[in-house]
């Protein structure tokens, strides 16, 4: 019992570990998950306060997988930690039953689980962690108290730390398709090999009363006007394997409305994308990227700067001076974590990738 308690804690904690570290690493990708449930649930009150409970839920998964290891009251911890994966477990039977959401953010974007997968990983967790609570008195502490309180405070603050830090300066690991290195234009491509869902239209007509449903390649013969028009709908006669471009929707747009996406990912030499999805906080970073933009030994006054937001009008009554494009906002969320963020470019590839705040990075 004793060898059997002491591997489930190690695997809990890891796991538990693992997955907060890797959303740590990009809190907002948590918050923007959390903002897809709250929609699909109508509670749109609770928009403005995703990051924040991102923060907390990725911290406090750090800290309890480390507390579950060194048995730092296991009283306590067994039993958040079995409150949390029954929350765990509900949101991902949720987005599986209900087939609303695709993904739950479990591992974040690195680890991308089906729900089905989080839904099954979850249920073998409530099972562990059950068995932690059933026999948490068994359970002894490894460290003395005082440096388990010294351990458990320094993954806190250290979590804590982390995600203040890349909410600031961009995620360490960037695991979305606009990484460094990437090439735009490569990954809008469809896979080889993709094969897209087969559709088939059912009409409904109806005909001395009674209904008749047919597809597109099977009218009856005697159909003429006789026969009224009631509804029309598409079933899947056969689903695709599911493979799609790393990006889609991308393009850049002029003010005018003018699709101007190929030409500027086509240019010659580099040039510099300033992503900005809006100008929601525009007074707080304004006068320091207009600075750094003007700033010779940071950008070459030869190179193209093109700023590239959702609300474009408005980016363009800021910075006049510069070419602005209009680009969807759900595009720009995953493209640009910290806003405005740099995107160094040559033709279509990514070189560099930057907040505006390390823009002396740039040279």
């Amino acid at each position: 019992m004793k060898n059997l308690l002491w591997l489930i804690r190690w695997l809990v904690g890891l796991l538990f570990i693992f997955s907060g570290l890797i959303k740590v690493n990009d809190p907002i990708g948590l918050s923007y998950k959390m903002q897809e449930f709250f929609e699909v649930w109508g509670l749109h009150g609770f928009n403005d306060y995703t990051l924040f409970f991102s923060v907390a839920m990725n911290s406090f998964e750090v800290l309890a997988g480390v507390a579950i290891i060194i048995g730092w009251k296991m009283e306590w911890f067994s039993w958040l930690l079995l409150l949390l994966i029954i929350f765990f477990t509900f949101l991902t039977g949720f987005a599986l039953f209900s087939g609303k959401i695709k993904t739950c953010g479990c591992f974040g974007d690195c680890i991308p689980l089906s729900a089905a997968q989080s839904f099954y990983k979850d249920l073998i967790l409530l099972v562990l962690i059950l068995f932690l609570v059933v026999f948490q008195k068994k359970i002894n502490a490894l460290l003395p108290v005082s440096w388990s309180i010294a351990i458990v405070t320094a993954s806190m603050v250290l979590s804590v730390w982390a995600q203040l830090y890349v909410l600031k300066h961009l995620p360490w690991v960037d695991c979305l398709p606009y990484k460094v290195g990437n090439n735009i234009l490569k990954q809008m491509e469809t896979p080889a090999g993709a094969t897209a869902d087969s559709m088939q239209i059912l009409f409904t007509y109806q005909k001395n009363g009674k209904p008749i449903s047919f597809d597109q390649d099977h009218f009856p013969e005697d159909f003429d006007d006789s026969y009224e028009y009631v509804s029309r709908k598409d079933v899947l006669v056969k689903k695709g394997n599911g493979l799609k471009p790393a990006i889609v929707d991308f393009s850049l747009k002029t003010l005018s409305g003018t699709d101007t996406t190929e030409a500027v990912l086509q240019t010659k030499g580099q040039y510099l994308l300033v992503l900005v999805k809006d100008a929601s906080n525009l007074d707080q970073w304004k006068v320091q990227l207009g600075k750094s933009l003007k700033d010779d030994r940071l950008v070459n006054k030869t190179m193209p700067v093109i700023f590239v937001s959702a609300e474009g009008t408005k980016i363009q009554e800021a910075f006049p001076a510069y070419t602005v494009l209009n680009c969807d906002a759900t595009v720009l969320k995953t493209a640009a974590r910290v806003q405005p963020t740099f995107m160094l470019m040559e033709g279509a590839i990514i070189l560099k990738k930057l907040s505006y705040l390390d823009a002396e990075k740039l040279q």
